[in-house]
């Protein structure tokens, strides 16, 4: 389905091939056969839960647009733009979400805000998330290549249940990083307490 899209809202100024080839440019061929299998997967999510396909496509070809990019370049974007000072103190797997989603507005001229908004949560999550957010957040999760514990039942409960399955990666995530002593960012903990808890 995927080779097939052609962009007629234009969220991107060309078409998607040439989308394809501007982000293959800035990362590695590891990192863009992933950026496809994400953008497969926001595929199927979003005609599953009736996102434009095209808004999908756009944000999860640029979702890692910026992941290889020098920590002095995200320093940069973090002064110049006035972006909160306490990024300064986390590094590429915060950067690349929330400071990633100004290169691409700035670079790639991505302007639609439901994009560059998906792009900045799609690691930490957020305590309020648009539909295009979620698919995003899920598909970068569970895209194919994934395997992990438990990745065939929350594949599957993305495809039943969109809310619950952000629920479960908030969960699953933060526990994980309990269990290895890193620092949380505090977004991570506000989506766990917005989507994972059970509500009484």
């Amino acid at each position: 389905m995927n080779k097939e899209l052609i962009y007629q809202t234009h969220y991107y100024q060309g078409t998607r091939d040439e989308l394809k080839t501007i982000v293959a440019a800035h990362m590695s061929q590891r990192r863009f056969e992933h950026v496809l299998r994400v953008e497969a997967m926001a595929c199927q999510l979003a005609k599953r839960w009736q996102v434009s396909i095209e808004l999908a496509s756009v944000a999860a070809l640029t979702h890692d647009y910026a992941k290889e990019r020098s920590d002095a370049d995200f320093k940069q974007m973090i002064m110049q733009e006035q972006l909160d000072p306490d990024l300064l103190n986390w590094g590429n797997n915060i950067w690349h979400g929330i400071v990633g989603a100004e290169m691409v507005k700035q670079e790639l001229g991505i302007l639609n805000p439901d994009i560059l908004e998906a792009i900045r949560q799609h690691t930490t999550g957020g305590v309020e998330m648009s539909p295009l957010s979620q698919v995003l957040y899920m598909a970068d999760y569970v895209e194919a290549g994934r395997d992990f514990p438990g990745v065939s039942e929350v594949r599957a409960l993305a495809m039943t249940d969109l809310k619950a399955s952000v629920g479960w990666q908030a969960a699953h995530t933060l526990a994980y990083l309990i269990n290895q002593r890193v620092s949380v960012y505090p977004m991570a903990l506000l989506t766990y307490n917005a989507w994972s808890i059970e509500k009484r």
